[in-house]
């Protein structure tokens, strides 16, 4: 990553390499880091990451809604009908 880069991590803890993303945050070389994941999880009390004051830990709560199972089932039917008829998709992310 570039110096002064922002990292977000919503997906894994165990994919980020917590001691090395320490030290870039300490050392300015990373601006800031957003985790709604760590490893452990949560990070014990006396995890150093808590005290950097560029850090900013989220209760793994990136994503999920109460009804969520029900929105994306709803979301691939709608598009199914849609492929189904000829019809543009919803959502559809382009690389044009």
């Amino acid at each position: 990553m570039k110096n002064g880069a922002v990292f977000y991590n919503v997906g894994r803890g165990v994919t980020v390499d917590q001691p090395a993303l320490l030290a870039a945050l300490r050392s300015g070389r990373l601006a800031a880091a957003y985790l709604d994941v760590t490893d452990p999880e949560p990070p014990p009390p006396d995890d150093p990451i808590w005290s950097v004051p560029n850090c900013w830990i989220t209760p793994h709560a990136a994503g999920g809604h109460q009804d969520e199972s029900e929105r994306v089932v709803a979301h691939f039917l709608e598009n199914l009908r849609r492929f189904e008829a000829g019809d543009p998709l919803l959502d559809r992310v382009s690389v044009e």
